[in-house]
């Protein structure tokens, strides 16, 4: 045993100083080291004065990482010291030893540390399982208790620093993630996206040269006030983007356009004779129980049964069977409240059926629509109609036209990437309509800026599409871009763009989703920047 404690002494505490081990005990599931400091003096922690006087000794049982499968508990004995130091408010201390203890810890060092890393990376519950099969269990608050504990990482001011919003919740609370690009690492997070908030923390770094963020007022104000010797750089992605969902606008409003003119038959033909039909579809409920008591009144009627005789039968009044008697037919029985009563739909229905005509058949879709148009009612209205009335309707023959995201698809991508098949359906819709072409030409010449990095061409451009009155979206944009030029033509010229910050918020939500709601700011900073 005395050749192989210096042996063991050297394995479980090579990286410690002052520590030295006396004896092993090994059993079925434990491993006991007993050990004892061997320092001469310590340092007072209140008043930093080296004491050598020793008031007593007392045992500390840390747990160690585990080996082999066993839980090994170190029985340290440590001293207390007493402060020579008059002024010291403390009388006696106990040593910590560096890299082994620390006060109040029932923790080694590096079974604290490994602990933490589990938490960073993977959290509470799913740290909690994964250090069951380490054999140091452990519940999920702990971890997050020591993720808490641990403090800021040390920074630099960075040089380029990308700026992005996060949600905290989604639709309500929002808060800011700054990202060095140059580093590719987070900087901070921020509690909202206020542009106070922004302009404070970036008037404390005033090395700052260039700000990349996206178009969003708050995030140009609070950098043009907190940093305003950097270059601010609108990000190119949320620029396309932006150009994308104009682009849609445009093609929708010109939808007309995507469905192939029908050719016209050589010989008109005679259109035949309207039929008489029934004033209430057949299906409804109401329609077929009087048809149904319609019947049954006049066969009973038929055979011999006298009016008030068939009132008793079927539990009816005799007025209500005197009304049926009178009625040739069923249909003369569809009157009444429920009966062709004027809806707030009535307004919209020649649109509806329009649109049925042009192959929009999706109920929602067409909701959607007319709701933009003002229409006050909800979906369900709209999906009646749509099934009991435009379903049986003839559609035009033809191929169906194609999706107005479709075609803003195939006018965003570049025509070398594009398939054969949708490169022809694109020149089929372009030639229909020269005003969808001339927002393809726009759109091509804003990606060669974006791509080749031509931002002196900016001005060029918008002075352009601004004269585009027949596509009043794209007009938008461009007369938009005026209002944030030189962060929009810094995008379009120099290599800074706010991917890296991008990633950096994927990262936060799957963060968010692994927390299962205890994702609290303080909380989910530690993880985001220590990680």
């Amino acid at each position: 045993m005395n050749e192989v404690l210096p042996q063991l002494d050297e394995l479980l505490f090579s990286s410690v100083e002052g520590v030295l081990i006396e004896s092993v005990e090994v059993t079925d599931t434990v491993v006991r080291v007993e050990a004892r400091t061997t320092a001469g003096r310590a340092a007072c922690p209140e008043c930093g004065y080296w004491s050598g006087r020793i008031h007593g000794s007392y045992l500390r049982f840390p747990r160690d990482l585990p080996t082999a499968g066993k839980l090994v508990v170190v029985s340290l004995r440590v001293r207390r010291f007493v402060c020579a130091e008059d002024s010291c408010t403390r009388k006696t201390f106990a040593e910590q030893v560096p890299g082994l203890t620390r006060r109040f810890g029932r923790r080694t060092e590096r079974l604290r540390s490994t602990l933490v890393s589990v938490g960073l990376a993977l959290a509470g519950r799913a740290g909690a399982l994964m250090t069951d099969a380490f054999k140091i269990p452990v519940s999920r608050n702990t971890l997050l208790r020591l993720i808490a504990s641990l403090p800021d990482p040390a920074t630099t001011t960075p040089r380029v620093v990308g700026v992005d919003e996060y949600a905290q919740r989604k639709g309500r609370i929002y808060g800011t993630v700054l990202v060095d690009v140059e580093t590719r690492r987070p900087i901070d997070l921020l509690p909202d996206r206020e542009a106070d908030t922004l302009a404070a923390w970036l008037a404390e770094r005033p090395g700052i040269e260039i700000v990349c963020r996206d178009r969003a007022p708050f995030f140009a104000e609070g950098a043009t006030r907190g940093a305003p010797q950097a270059l601010q750089v609108a990000d190119r992605w949320h620029l396309w983007h932006n150009l994308g969902e104009a682009a849609e606008k445009c093609v929708y409003r010109h939808r007309g356009c995507l469905r192939p003119t029908p050719a016209q038959p050589e010989e008109p033909q005679e259109e035949p004779e309207p039929t008489a039909s029934s004033p209430w579809p057949t299906g409804h409920r109401f329609a077929e129980r009087t048809r149904a008591k319609h019947a049954t009144i006049h066969a009973l009627l038929a055979a011999g049964h006298s009016k008030r005789s068939v009132a008793r039968q079927l539990g009816m009044t005799l007025n209500t069977i005197l009304r049926f008697s009178r009625a040739t037919t069923p249909e003369e029985m569809f009157t009444g409240q429920w009966q062709s009563r004027a809806t707030r739909l009535d307004d919209y229905k020649p649109y509806l059926d329009q649109r049925w005509q042009e192959g929009c058949t999706n109920a929602w879709k067409l909701w959607e629509e007319i709701k933009e148009q003002g229409y006050p009612r909800g979906y369900a209205s709209v999906r009646d109609y749509v099934s009991r009335t435009l379903r049986g309707k003839p559609q035009p023959v033809g191929p169906r036209p194609p999706s107005a995201r479709a075609v803003t698809r195939w006018i965003l991508t570049h025509p070398d990437a594009l398939p054969e098949g949708d490169r022809l359906h694109l020149k089929a819709a372009l030639a229909n309509c020269p005003e969808l072409t001339a927002l393809a030409e726009h759109v091509r010449s804003f990606a060669h800026m974006v791509t080749d990095l031509q931002g002196d061409r900016l001005p060029e451009w918008i002075e352009a599409a601004s004269a585009t009155a027949e596509l009043p979206s794209l007009c938008h944009f461009a007369q938009h871009l005026l209002r944030d030029l030189d962060a929009v033509t810094a995008g379009l010229t120099l290599p800074w763009n706010s991917g890296v910050v991008e990633g950096h918020v994927n990262r936060i939500k799957m963060l968010k989703r692994q927390m299962f709601g205890r994702a609290g700011f303080e909380l989910l900073r530690k993880r985001v920047l220590l990680a």
